[in-house]
């Protein structure tokens, strides 16, 4: 008789980072505390007027170790932006350094006036 395991994923706290957001003429400057978050571990989702960042952690522990006192072990963090129209989605940009997330939204250029020429026929 074979016996069947089921694979249990374990819940992990959820955290809303610390978050700045700062604007600027050329747009919004966000930038949210990660630590311990690496890249290939983290989501930076766009859809409708909602930013979504979402990045888990874990700190692994030595056979013979236990923690005392844990304040970085394994979590996920989770936030959430609002976003209007007057960004421009396509040239969002995001650098990860020093467990800090740095986003770069930048406003939509101003529509030019533009004059019609007249043709005749």
């Amino acid at each position: 008789m074979s016996e069947i395991v089921k694979k249990q994923e374990t819940e992990v706290t959820r955290y809303r980072p610390a978050t700045d957001i700062l604007e600027r003429e050329d747009g919004f400057h966000i930038y949210i505390d990660l630590p311990g978050v690496k890249r290939e571990n983290m989501v930076i989702d766009l859809q409708d007027d909602e930013l979504t960042v979402s990045g888990k952690t874990s700190l692994a522990q030595g056979e013979k170790e236990h923690f005392v006192e844990a304040q970085f072990g394994d979590c996920e963090y989770l936030r959430s932006i609002a976003i209007s129209d007057i960004i421009d989605r396509e040239r969002i940009k995001a650098n990860l350094d020093g467990g800090v997330l740095e986003l770069f939204l930048p406003k939509v250029e101003k529509i030019k006036p533009k004059r019609i020429e007249i043709t005749s026929a």
